[in-house]
């Protein structure tokens, strides 16, 4: 095969050379559109960010216009407020005493000697004269406090009545009285508190006598207690 005239391979290099230049400027034009928008996407957000700016100064200075001045307020020292402890309260102390309590109280104990034989049934320590217990009847002592026993079983009853006792000591009080009731609502209507309020008295220390409580103060069913210091323990 015979080779090309040299006229005609520089045609088709120009040829060539023409082609390169149009594509090239083809890739020219591109990149200055997509630099053309990358530009205005730019401008648009400095734009943007520019009115948010401009927004929030106005609404920091209608807030000051509309406040006023404002200044920090000064640091004060806190002093702390002592708040008392609750008393502790001696659980252990109470159980103690309510078993000493159910072991000094026998419902065994015979009272019937230990009463005066009227129509009152009442109850003199020894060493305490009638006269104490005639005055008691009267009404010589005004009644400090009182205690109701009413619907209570026999060992609530006796526990209520022995605490009430104690307190009554730790007041200093030297007239109480106490409800039980005349058995009306017990079965068979026996009065079976009634008695086991007697018998409980005479065995505490601090009672130095009682007698069935005036008609106004509950008359049978209420016992009007006379109540002293009750001996030291050694």
């Amino acid at each position: 095969m015979s080779a090309a005239p040299p006229e005609n391979r520089a045609r088709r290099t120009r040829r060539k050379a023409v082609a390169l230049d149009a594509g090239s400027l083809k890739d020219l034009k591109s990149l200055k559109r997509r630099i053309e928008d990358a530009a205005q996407e730019q401008a648009r957000r400095e734009a943007e960010h520019a009115a948010a700016e401009a927004r929030l100064r106005r609404e920091r200075d209608l807030f000051a216009l509309s406040v006023g001045p404002v200044f920090p307020l000064k640091r004060t020292v806190r002093t702390p407020v002592p708040r008392p402890k609750p008393e502790p309260v001696p659980l252990q102390r109470q159980r103690d005493e309510q078993a000493a309590l159910r072991e000094a109280l026998s419902d065994e104990f015979d009272v019937e000697s230990l009463l005066d034989t009227d129509d009152t049934l009442s109850y003199r320590r020894s060493g305490v004269g009638v006269d104490v217990v005639k005055k008691l009847r009267r009404g010589g002592w005004a009644i400090q406090a009182h205690l109701d026993l009413h619907g209570l079983r026999r060992d609530e009853a006796r526990e209520q009545l022995a605490a009430f006792l104690r307190e009554a000591g730790r007041q200093g009080l030297r007239c109480v009285r106490v409800v039980h009731g005349k058995g009306n609502g017990s079965p068979g209507r026996q009065a079976v508190l009634k008695a086991k309020v007697r018998t409980w008295l005479v065995q505490k220390a601090e009672v130095l006598a009682f007698t069935q409580a005036r008609g106004s103060e509950g008359g049978a069913g209420a016992l009007i207690v006379l109540l002293g210091s009750p001996p030291s323990s050694a």
